[in-house]
């Protein structure tokens, strides 16, 4: 599949530790009498400095959502992975979220099913397990440092349940495999420097630490899945902000729209937008190597896969990180979604039973 065709077509228990859940329980009163107010003042967004978040790096940069938001006014705010996200929508201070799996399937377990909504997709695979010469097979990985953005993050989630099914232990033992956390900028200077011998990254961490720093692929996510598609970014929203503002949410999920729909008609052009975000957000662009390697794993879309998230949240327990799967029923609303796809002449998404409860 082209690059071109591939932008078209397409953490968990770390909230019990960081944040608490109090903004959670005052979210959870407060949807209960939510009622529609019209389109918001203010919608506060937030996203990744990540090629995987290339639909909201887009929509901020051309336009796109501003100019479907119209009198509202935009607030974007970046996180390097998905539990600090979560916190900040639990929390009340972000209203819609580009995520990772793992942590929205975390986010809507946590609220009892309340809190937040999944209401589109964003990107399908970009994420790959890196590593240093001499690691040829998982066995190789005992007595090895592997390391993913953060605790519970949707990478972590799924670099601990494969190992499980390699069954490798994860510890500090010769024979276990050493899992820490670590932002993504600072897992490559780590890896230069030795310090760990892998990352399970998502792009363009892994395309980073395959072209700057000779690392090479273990695993690609891709393998793990039936037709190599898996949601790696999502968008969640606030229960209660959909609620009283669907306009603004539909808005934004238009914008997202937009963004997909130009970055297939100017694939070279959507590369150097990222990249150009990327260098405000971090401070560094990526190299055209790094850029084309990230952007060929990738395939932006709306869809969001509905139907691989019950093995998702049952991965999480197979991780190790939760106690037992999250109930997903009820955790889908593409209504609005659907309305978009739908005025555009394109097929809807299947929620997959999410959108039951």
């Amino acid at each position: 599949m082209s690059t071109r065709r591939r932008l078209l077509t397409s953490a968990l228990a770390a909230l019990a530790v960081v944040g608490g859940l109090t903004g959670c329980s005052r979210a959870d009163r407060n949807e209960a009498t939510a009622t529609e107010q019209g389109p918001a003042a203010e919608v506060r967004l937030g996203y990744f400095p990540n090629v995987t978040h290339a639909a909201a790096l887009i929509g901020v940069d051309k336009g796109f959502f501003a100019g479907e938001l119209g009198d509202t006014k935009l607030t974007t705010q970046t996180f390097n992975a998905g539990p600090d996200e979560v916190n900040a929508l639990l929390g009340g201070s972000l209203d819609i979220a580009f995520i990772g799996s793992g942590p929205a399937i975390n986010a809507h377990a946590k609220s009892n099913g309340e809190a937040v909504r999944l209401v589109a997709g964003a990107t399908s695979g970009g994420a790959q397990l890196v590593v240093a010469d001499g690691i040829a097979s998982p066995q190789d990985l005992r007595g090895r440092t592997i390391t993913t953005p953060q605790l519970a993050n949707t990478q972590d989630v799924a670099l601990k349940k494969w190992l499980a099914g390699q069954n490798l232990e994860i510890g500090s033992g010769p024979d276990q495999v050493n899992v820490t956390n670590t932002e993504n900028s600072q897992s490559l200077d780590l890896f230069r420097k030795g310090e760990i011998q892998g990352a399970w990254a998502p792009e363009p961490w892994a395309s980073r630490l395959v072209v700057d720093a000779g690392a090479k692929v273990l695993l690609d996510e891709k393998e793990l899945w039936e037709g190599g598609a898996f949601p790696t970014t999502v968008i969640i929203v606030r229960t209660a902000f959909l609620q009283e503002h669907p306009q603004t949410v539909q808005a934004v999920l238009r914008g997202e729209v937009a963004a997909i729909d130009w970055a297939l008609a100017n694939e070279a052009e959507a590369k150097t937008v990222v990249n150009s975000s990327l260098e405000k957000l971090t401070g560094k662009a990526l190299g055209e190597a790094v850029l084309d390697r990230a952007f060929s794993g990738i395939e932006l879309t709306t869809d969001p896969q509905a139907g691989s998230f019950p093995q998702l949240a049952q991965d999480a327990v197979t991780a190790k990180v939760a106690e037992s799967a999250a109930d997903v029923t009820g955790f889908a609303d593409f209504t609005l979604l659907n309305e978009v796809l739908t005025a555009a002449g394109r097929p809807a998404v299947d929620a997959g039973g999410l959108d039951q409860k």
